[in-house]
């Protein structure tokens, strides 16, 4: 037996050259071709009768050839390997493109099994390029389930299945088996070596459903316990923070919070004054005031003596979050400071300095912040928002840049609860379910290229009325690569104002 962490160069068939093509795929041991699940599985069990064969369907047949097989070469570069297959019911047409070698394995008189998709109608029924075996060998490639895995280029199904039932077959007995038998007997899980074994070889799909389950239950339950093991792991001697009148806060606002931004507000603050580390994640719509329980927290750091750090993905934002948080905060005597790619030199330079003297409360920023000259003077807390749109070191760099800062996430995306304790299930969860008072619901449709007319109908009668109207393109400029026919935002704005609005103003 070999280690399951060998490399996959150990096994047999997979030379220098197969071996990077595999890497490309994610796959450098046996554990990762274990590991390689299959994306879809056919159903080769079933032989019909060629009388029987319906255009259009994936099927077996199984009959012997009705004369020799025929090599034509129609063209430089093309050549077709044909015969016909009878079952005594019917004959069907097979044909082989650019595969010469197929004229040697058929052979007058020999039984055979072919699987592929049928081909032209009731009468003249035919297959183009079906695998097939003989009728005594074992099953490989017909009757029986097929597992079907994501490739890539240089690698065939074939290779990838036997490489992976090859590694099986080497390495089985080194899966470790991390959940006790009396549990898998409560809870009706079969072991990992069957798992794995009927994960790429399901002799049906009752025992597959079988496999699945003990695999996703696998999966979940390291995820779970990863996740608390992160939670556990939080160091205990995080940033005190002490409690403050929070209507010094709220009598400079001109609006009233809601109750659920109140409610993320006092958690936070309950979690900065809890001596360990706040890891928390505000949830909200666009709109739902997450941007001010972001303010808070950030004046609660300045009120205990601390500096936030606020992170955003674009310079716009972070730019929009400076204009709003500024004047805001400076009523409250809290400095505000933007930093990002755009800023001059001489500008970049004050700020920086500005912040590792201490002498700013709220740093704004895109991932400038996390640039190597940005220092500060006493960091207490991390904000980052739409913290996906991050990567892990990005996040990880601006961490380290204080000494345990609290941490919290906004997020707009959508996510339901019990994802986002999954995603983020190191992450305590605040919702902001409701809008402020006066927020505008927003209404939103999806409809196919039929209600066309009727979209520029709606937006010529709200210009009528004085309203604007933008539209979102997924592609600034034609591509050639892409395969879907996506609109180019510099095309489609043409023909928006030359065809369909000419008479509108369009930019």
């Amino acid at each position: 037996m070999f280690k399951i962490d060998t490399d996959i160069i150990k096994v047999n068939g997979i030379g220098e050259k197969k071996a990077k093509l595999f890497n490309k795929l994610g796959i450098f041991s046996l554990r990762d071709l274990i590991e390689y699940f299959p994306r879809d599985y056919e159903d080769r069990r079933m032989i019909k009768k060629i009388a029987d064969l319906l255009p259009g369907e994936n099927v077996c047949i199984q009959g012997s050839l009705t004369a020799p097989a025929k090599l034509s070469r129609i063209r430089k570069g093309v050549e077709i390997v044909k015969c016909n297959v009878s079952d005594g019911t019917g004959i069907a047409k097979i044909t082989f493109f650019n595969q010469p070698w197929q004229k040697q394995r058929l052979a007058s008189g020999c039984h055979y099994i072919f699987y592929g998709k049928v081909d032209g109608d009731l009468i003249h029924r035919s297959m183009t390029n079906p695998v097939f075996e003989e009728e005594d060998s074992p099953a490989h490639v017909t009757r029986r389930i097929v597992p079907v895995y994501s490739l890539g280029a240089g690698i065939k199904q074939n290779t990838l299945s036997n490489a992976i039932q090859r590694a099986l077959q080497i390495s089985a007995d080194e899966l470790e088996e991390i959940i006790p038998v009396g549990i898998r007997d409560r809870l009706g899980l079969c072991s990992i070596r069957y798992a794995y074994e009927t994960i790429h070889m399901p002799p049906s799909f009752k025992e597959l459903e079988i496999a699945k389950k003990r695999l996703i239950f696998e999966e979940l339950l390291k995820l779970t316990l990863g996740l608390r093991l992160i939670k556990s792991s939080r160091s205990a001697d995080g940033i005190r923070m002490e409690p403050v009148q929070f209507k010094e806060f709220t009598k400079v606002l001109p609006f009233s919070l809601t109750t659920a931004q109140v409610k993320a507000i006092n958690d936070s603050f309950k979690d900065m004054a809890s001596g360990r580390p706040m890891n928390r994640l505000v949830q909200g719509d666009v709109g739902s005031g997450k941007t001010m329980v972001a303010a808070a927290a950030a004046w609660f750091a300045a009120k205990n003596g601390f500096q936030t750090a606020l992170m955003a993905p674009t310079e716009i934002l972070a730019s929009q979050h400076f204009s709003s948080l500024s004047p805001l905060l400076g009523k409250l005597g809290l400095r505000v400071a933007l930093i990002n790619g755009s800023m001059t030199a001489k500008k970049r330079r004050e700020t920086v300095q500005m912040v590792s003297d201490g002498n700013c409360d709220l740093v704004i920023g895109t991932h400038a912040l996390i640039s190597e000259g940005v220092r500060f003077s006493r960091l207490g807390l991390v904000i980052t928002d739409e913290q996906h749109r991050f990567g892990v070191v990005q996040r990880a760099t601006l961490f380290e840049k204080g000494k345990n800062p609290h941490v919290m996430v906004m997020s707009a995306t959508p996510i339901p609860r019990t994802l986002a304790l999954m995603m983020y299930g190191d992450l305590d969860v605040s919702l902001i379910d409701e809008l402020p008072p006066g927020r505008q619901t927003v209404d939103t449709f999806a409809v196919d290229e039929g209600m066309r007319e009727r979209i520029n109908a709606f937006t010529r009668k709200l210009v009528k009325e004085g309203r604007q109207v933008y539209v979102v393109c997924p592609l600034i400029e034609e591509s050639e690569s892409m395969e879907s026919e996506m609109k180019a935002v510099e095309i489609f704005a043409n023909t928006l104002k030359t065809e369909t609005f000419p008479d509108l103003r369009v930019e």
